[in-house]
């Protein structure tokens, strides 16, 4: 990849992102005179009962967990825009939600273990059956 289309992919990243940020800018501000939070400020509550029961929402304990980190401007979200963008994906690849590549028993070694700037999650962060359901619900490649 030559430097043009670097620059040309984080220029389009860059903008999709502050398309974004300018999308929550311009709503009008609620009646306490406060902007909207972005996405990953406004995850859901954790679901209530037995943490450690199978077949939970795969997408809420998804929100829940990972979603400061993995959901619309969340820090996870950026660093991996910006990593897909440099192996010439298009910048919605940032979002795990979007990506198709990704196994279940992938999604659980790297919450586990740790990648990069994120640490690994203890069962105490993340139960076994909470991240099956979050490995099953990112887990698209099978």
């Amino acid at each position: 990849m030559n430097n043009a289309t670097l620059s040309r992919g984080l220029l389009i990243g860059a903008l999709v992102l502050a398309g974004g940020s300018a999308v929550l800018a311009d709503a009008p501000p609620p009646a306490g005179g406060h902007p909207p939070m972005p996405p990953y400020m406004m995850r859901p509550e954790a679901p209530t009962g037995d943490r450690l029961k199978p077949g939970g929402d795969g997408k809420v304990l998804f929100e829940v967990h990972c979603g400061y980190c993995h959901l619309l401007g969340g820090m996870g979200t950026n660093l991996l825009t910006k990593q897909r963008m440099m192996m010439g994906e298009t910048p919605d690849k940032g979002l795990l939600a979007n990506r198709t590549d990704l196994t279940a028993d992938y999604v659980k070694s790297v919450v586990r273990m740790g990648k990069n700037a994120m640490p690994a999650q203890t069962r105490v962060d993340v139960t076994d059956a909470e991240l099956d359901a979050v490995a099953k619900y990112l887990g698209k490649a099978g």
